[in-house]
């Protein structure tokens, strides 16, 4: 357990004194943020912004779980070696489109057909390394299940092996690009990432508490490597509290895709790797809401040749476009993340207490 305090403590303080490092370097080097002519006016004044701090997210969490690992002498698991291949790769797609957007000076990076391409890739080869036979514990636990799951294994919803890997590659790309999506307001998806982090560390530490692998019971969690999982959450947790230091409103750095598409990522791997598939939704419920608010948008204004829901979307940009300050609606929206949060943890313990 003090790996946990190790990870999380590191990922903390490399993050709150890197990101400040990174704000130097970046406005040096002239990464700054080019806004889109069609947002929010207000927005305008965010132009020249740093950005591309999701790199400072992802050293933090690799650096604290690793210095967690070496300070405690502890080897690392398959499960979280997965997790962080996913979490660094997709932030490798989301870095991509970050530099043309910089090297470019244009508000849009990569073609929507090539970032499709490079988040295909990595959920695919992880989704398949994930249900491979070779990652197998001393108890036959693989990563990731071939089961549906919500709180835990679904027993009789078993799916084909490409099936899964579809479902996981599905789980993966919708949950980076609802973070992408929420990333439009200061401070507001890193604040609601911190959250849903910090719920999944604890999610971990119970069902490391609970585990198959030390009392084989009708309670036990049938996960590979829970503790080591919590130190990468605890890490997840660590990284994204400091910088949002600098990423509050009025926000001195951005994350850029680099860091919504790697922390999304992360998302879905602690959901697939957990076996809690399902209860994404209930505790991203604010990512989910954001996705819905642009794709109930575009089908409208297809349908209707023009006609639109929401004076913009995602959903946050409504809310300003009415008249709410940012900063209002960013911390609206963190409380809905808040009670998400509570809500799925509650049901996650509920279940167990029920099967008592």
């Amino acid at each position: 357990m003090r790996a946990i305090l190790f990870g999380g403590g590191l990922a903390l303080l490399f993050s709150l004194l890197g990101t400040r490092v990174a704000i130097n370097l970046f406005t040096k080097w002239g990464y700054g943020q080019e806004i889109r002519d069609d947002g929010p006016t207000s927005h305008h004044t965010k132009r020249g912004t740093p950005t591309m701090g999701g790199v400072v997210i992802i050293l933090a969490t690799v650096v604290g779980y690793f210095g967690a690992l070496l300070i405690t002498q502890t080897v690392p698991s398959a499960s979280a070696l997965l997790l962080l291949f996913l979490f660094v790769g997709m932030g490798l797609v989301g870095f991509l489109d970050d530099y043309i957007k910089i090297s470019k000076q244009r508000s849009l990076g990569l073609r929507s057909k090539a970032k499709m391409i490079g988040q295909t890739l990595i959920a695919v080869v992880f989704g398949v390394l994930a249900l491979s036979h070779w990652l197998e514990d001393g108890d036959g636990v693989t990563p990731a299940s071939q089961k549906i799951s919500f709180l835990r294994d679904i027993g009789w919803l078993a799916l084909p092996m490409v099936v899964a890997v579809l479902l996981i590659w599905f789980i993966i790309v919708a949950t980076s690009n609802g973070v992408n999506l929420t990333d439009g307001l200061d401070g507001l998806a890193t604040g609601a990432c911190t959250m849903v982090f910090g719920a999944y560390m604890l999610v971990n530490i119970w069902q490391n508490n609970q585990s198959c692998a030390v009392e084989n019971t009708a309670l036990c969690y049938d996960v590979r490597d829970p503790l080591d999982l919590a130190i990468v959450a605890a890490a997840l947790t660590g990284a994204c509290f400091g910088f949002l230091w600098w990423n509050a409103p009025p926000a001195a750095i951005f994350m850029g895709d680099t860091g919504s598409l790697s922390l999304g990522g992360a998302l879905a791997g602690l959901a697939i790797l957990t076996r809690t598939e399902l209860l994404l939704i209930v505790l991203g419920g604010l990512f989910l809401i954001e996705t819905l608010s642009v794709m109930l948008q575009v089908g409208y204004f297809k349908l209707t040749r023009g006609k639109r829901i929401f004076r913009m979307a995602p959903l946050h940009h409504h809310f300003e476009m009415l008249g709410w300050e940012q900063v209002t609606v960013v911390i609206r929206f963190w409380i809905i993340t808040g009670l998400c949060v509570a809500a799925g943890l509650g049901i996650f313990y509920a279940e167990w207490v029920a099967r008592l």
